[in-house]
């Protein structure tokens, strides 16, 4: 049945990360006593952080983790944030901050995942889901193209945008509710899409308006909710489809370039940012940001598994 699946689905991720990271490790040349901390998210089932019970849900059981690697694994970051009042998402922003700061430059901190969020640096710091990242039209390409992924906007390139779709997928109430918000896939999925899509349209146009609707939803949440923004830095794996990036260029207000070009890999920065949270944990530091989540105030967040 769906829990046992579930357990299983929990058990076998938690595997699949702690043979990975102990693989990583060795490959590195460490003993797995050189490692402080292991931070792992795990995958996310299901986000509902809205309802009376609100909870988040993620699988990849860091007991596993903790005993393949012989190393403390440090998890469940979002469920504190929850209990104080927040979002539980998002929570790299104070990872951003302390690497994009800039003294003189107003800048926000774009990540394009399945779901993109934004993180505008100064004081406050603000930041949310501005809504679908590659999340629709990797869906889309997958049941159309039988891919992963559309490399490099290759296929979107190939069709047009259908004006009617894009304000009707640009209609969506999340994209004009305000923050603190953060939303998945639980939302912007191909049950989603096809309530709104009508009949006869290319395969290739409805991709190439997927792109369009990511590109104008960000745009628009920065000029919304970041407007004094001077530069854009975007990270995740959005930021490897040129026409997606062209067209934020062309969207924004600001300069628009990747975190590669700032000297950090844009593959590697939400990883980056567990590490960074784990480290918090480690030290009983507060990690969750509340002008950014909504929480009560700082939390403490994570549990630690031993190894």
């Amino acid at each position: 049945d769906d829990l046992d699946a579930l357990g299983e689905a929990d058990a076998a991720l938690g595997r699949f990360i702690g043979e990975t990271a102990r693989g990583f490790i060795a490959s590195q040349g460490l003993a797995a006593n050189a490692v402080r901390a292991i931070g792992s998210h795990g995958q996310t089932v299901r986000h509902r952080p809205n309802d009376r019970n609100a909870f988040t849900l993620q699988i990849g059981d860091p007991n596993r983790i903790a005993e393949l690697t012989g190393v403390a694994t440090v998890a469940d970051f979002r469920r504190r944030d929850l209990a104080a009042g927040g979002q539980g998402a998002p929570l790299a922003p104070g990872f951003h901050a302390a690497l994009f700061s800039h003294a003189h430059e107003r800048r926000t901190v774009l990540n394009i995942g399945g779901i993109s969020n934004i993180t505008r640096l100064g004081t406050p710091l603000l930041g949310f889901d501005t809504g679908p990242g590659n999340a629709l039209m990797d869906a889309w390409c997958a049941k159309h193209q039988s891919a992963a992924f559309d490399e490099g906007g290759a296929w979107a390139a190939t069709g047009q945008v259908d004006e009617p779709l894009l304000a009707s997928l640009l209609n969506d109430p999340y994209l004009a509710q305000a923050p603190p918000k953060s939303t998945g896939r639980e939302h912007y999925n191909l049950n989603w899409l096809s309530e709104r899509l009508r009949p006869a349209l290319r395969p290739e146009d409805v991709q190439r308006t997927l792109l369009e609707m990511t590109a104008v939803s960000i745009a628009n949440a920065i000029a919304n909710w970041a407007p004094e923004t001077e530069r854009i830095i975007v990270c995740g794996g959005g930021r490897l489809n040129p026409l997606l990036m062209q067209r934020l260029g062309a969207l924004a207000k600001a300069s628009v370039d990747t975190a590669d070009e700032h000297g950090w890999d844009g593959d590697a920065i939400e990883a980056g940012a567990f590490a960074w949270l784990a480290h918090q944990r480690l030290n009983s530091a507060p990690a969750n940001v509340p002008s950014v989540t909504g929480a009560a105030g700082p939390r403490v967040i994570g549990a630690i598994y031993a190894p």
